[in-house]
């Protein structure tokens, strides 16, 4: 599922401060500012060149909803494919997000970048996001190992939030990650946003981010500790679980279903039947065959 204009950045970190020479309330005026005077100078601007410059936003836009597109289907192919010959997969939600021209635009000016789209291109690196969520603290890993070991997957950025949380208790992987998109005309490589966190991380973090929208920004102190003190627990929790989900493991001794060995099972297509005869075709098929005698 993608959305236009939700948000998946929460870092743990509230509220983000102004930065650079313009505020948030600032940049939402400058937006509307900007957005009156384009309506003012409609009749003196060239209509070609309007045209053109729509041309090459939608074009921006298209590539970061490809690029989403694109990370998408890799991740379920390998939540698909772990679901179909493990026992459970690593992946247990995804979910994206693509910035809307607007957010896109007040963040520029918040920051003081150049409104040129080569520049947004190059110093925002969230446009496109994408959050997984995980059973284990182990699986958060796992999954990251298999996305950046994929050779058209380019790990720009990697921050551990896992291994080193933030002041405030806020744990999660972020990679900034770039992937090539094939344009009509051109390879265009396009920044992608990927979050990987725990169901408990992504739990406290969902919540840290209301409460610092609803206070925006100002958290009384009593309540930043007890959000710290909320993080630690879901991290014992998230330890606790992993110590019990092996121990099931290691006694798990039971083989499988019968009827299970003899079926191949795709998830959203009925199950096909694998009779034992084509499973010892195929290891024959596979052994070396020996020279014939002369």
């Amino acid at each position: 599922m993608t959305t236009v204009g939700g948000t998946i950045g929460d870092t743990g970190a509230g509220v983000e401060a102004p930065a650079g020479p313009m505020s948030v309330t600032a940049a939402s005026n400058a937006v509307e500012a900007i957005a009156e005077a384009a309506a003012d100078a409609t009749s003196t601007v060239d209509v070609a060149e309007l045209r053109a410059l729509k041309n090459e936003l939608t074009r921006f836009m298209m590539s970061y909803k490809f690029a989403t597109d694109e990370m998408m289907t890799k991740i379920n192919i390998l939540k698909e494919e772990f679901g179909s010959i493990h026992d459970y997969s690593p992946i247990e939600h995804v979910s994206s997000r693509l910035k809307s021209p607007e957010g896109i635009l007040k963040k520029a000016l918040r920051k003081g970048y150049p409104l040129a789209l080569e520049s947004i291109r190059e110093n925002i690196q969230d446009i496109a996001g994408i959050r997984i969520t995980c059973s284990f603290i182990s699986d958060t890993y796992r999954v990251r190992d298999m996305l950046i070991n994929q050779r058209d997957v380019t790990v720009l950025l990697e921050k551990d939030y896992i291994q080193t949380p933030k002041a405030n208790g806020y744990k999660s992987l972020h990679l900034i990650v770039a992937i090539p998109v094939f344009m009509s005309d051109r390879v265009q490589p396009v920044t992608v946003e990927v979050q990987i966190r725990t169901v408990a991380m992504d739990f406290w973090a969902s919540l840290e981010h209301k409460i610092f929208y609803k206070y925006d920004g100002a958290v009384p102190d009593a309540l930043v500790d007890d959000l710290k003190q909320a993080a630690d627990a879901s991290n014992r929790l998230d330890e606790k679980m992993e110590f019990l989900h092996d121990q099931v493991v290691a006694l798990d001794t039971s083989p499988r279903d019968a009827a299970d060995a003899d079926m191949l099972n795709f998830a959203g297509l009925p199950p096909f039947p694998l009779p034992r005869n084509l499973l010892e075709a195929f290891v024959r098929g596979r052994s070396p065959v020996a020279p014939a005698a002369e």
